[in-house]
C-alpha cells in the first residue's frame, strides 16, 4: 500500500474548501460567543448568522421598538404628572424588552426567564391600570393588586419548577384575553371614540401572533428558503423579529389607550401627537380651574 504525502498546494486547496466549507455551512452550525444554548427553546433564525457575539441577530435587534418608545413614554408620563401606575406600564414593556433582547442574543436559560416572566408581570401591570381607569383617582384597589400578585407569584413558581414553555404560553394568553375583553367593553359601553386605537392596537398584536405561528410551523421551509435569498430579502422571513416588532407596538398602544381612556375619565385632555410625524405619544393637560 502506497502512502502519498500531501504536498504544500493540495493543503492549502484542502484548507481552503475547508474553510469555504465553514462559511457556507448552515448558519445554525456555526458555534457563538455565548456557546451551547441551555434555553428551552431555540427560535427559527439561524443561530450566530449575523454576528459572533449576538446567537440570533434579528430577534435580538427587533426589541428596541419595546425598549426605546417606552422609556420615552414613562418620561413623558412623569412630566406630565400622570399617576405612577402608567410609569409602571411604560417600565414594564421595557423590561420585557431588554429581557427578550439578552435571552435572543445568548439562547441561555437564565437570560430565557428574563424575558418570559416580565411578560406575566409587566401584563399584569396593565390588567391594573386598565381595570382601574374609571375609579377616583385617590386610593388602590388592594384586592385586585392581591389576585395579581398571586398570580405572578403562582406562575413564577410553577414556572421554575416545570419548564413547559407551552404553560407560559397559555398564562400569558390569559392575561392578554383579560385585557381584550376589558378593552372591548370599554370602547362598546363607555368610550366608542376610541375604537380606532383600540381596534389598531388588538389589530397589531393579532398580526404578531399569527406571524408567531408561522415562523414555528414553517421553520423548515423559512429556513431552506433563506439560504436562496440575499441575506437582506431573508432578514425579511425572520417572523419572529416581526412578532417583536408587532407586539411591542400594539402594547405599547395599549398604554396609550388605556391612558386615553384614564384620562377622560379624570376629565383631563388627552393629545395624540407624532414624534417626527411618525411615532404616536400622548400629552396630557388637566383642566385649568376657573
Amino acid at each position: 500500500m502506497v502512502t502519498r504525502t500531501p504536498s504544500p498546494g493540495s493543503c492549502c486547496l484542502s484548507l481552503s474548501l475547508s474553510l469555504l466549507a465553514s462559511i457556507m455551512a448552515p448558519a445554525a452550525d456555526r458555534p457563538g460567543y455565548w456557546g451551547r444554548p441551555t434555553s428551552t427553546l431555540d427560535w427559527c433564525e439561524e443561530n450566530y448568522s449575523v454576528s459572533f457575539y449576538i446567537a440570533e441577530f434579528w430577534n435580538t435587534v427587533s426589541n428596541l421598538i419595546m425598549i426605546l418608545p417606552p422609556v420615552y413614554g414613562a418620561i413623558q408620563t412623569l412630566r406630565d404628572g400622570l399617576e405612577t401606575r402608567y410609569v409602571f406600564a411604560y417600565v414594564g414593556l421595557a423590561a420585557v424588552g431588554i429581557g427578550s433582547w439578552c435571552f435572543h442574543m445568548t439562547l441561555q436559560y437564565e437570560m430565557q426567564l428574563l424575558d418570559e416572566l416580565p411578560m406575566i408581570y409587566s401584563c399584569c401591570v396593565f390588567v391594573y391600570c386598565l381595570y382601574e381607569c374609571s375609579k377616583q383617582k385617590t386610593g388602590l384597589n388592594y384586592f385586585l393588586i392581591f389576585i395579581l400578585l398571586a398570580f405572578s407569584v403562582s406562575v413564577t413558581t410553577v414556572y421554575l419548577q416545570w419548564k413547559e414553555p407551552i404553560f407560559h404560553q397559555v398564562m400569558y394568553g390569559v392575561l392578554v384575553a383579560v385585557l381584550v375583553l376589558r378593552s372591548v367593553f370599554i370602547v362598546t359601553c363607555v368610550y366608542p371614540w376610541l375604537r380606532s386605537l383600540a381596534y389598531t392596537s388588538l389589530s397589531v398584536f393579532l398580526m404578531g401572533f399569527l406571524l408567531w405561528n408561522a415562523d414555528n410551523m414553517f421553520c423548515d421551509t423559512l429556513r431552506d428558503a433563506r439560504q436562496k435569498m440575499p441575506p437582506v430579502i431573508g432578514a425579511v422571513t425572520q417572523f419572529h423579529a416581526w412578532w417583536h416588532i408587532l407586539t411591542g407596538l400594539g402594547s405599547y398602544l395599549h398604554i396609550l389607550f388605556s391612558l386615553h381612556t384614564r384620562s377622560l375619565y379624570l376629565k383631563h385632555r388627552p393629545k395624540v401627537k407624532f414624534i417626527c410625524g411618525v411615532w404616536p405619544v400622548i400629552c396630557v393637560e388637566p383642566l385649568k380651574n376657573h
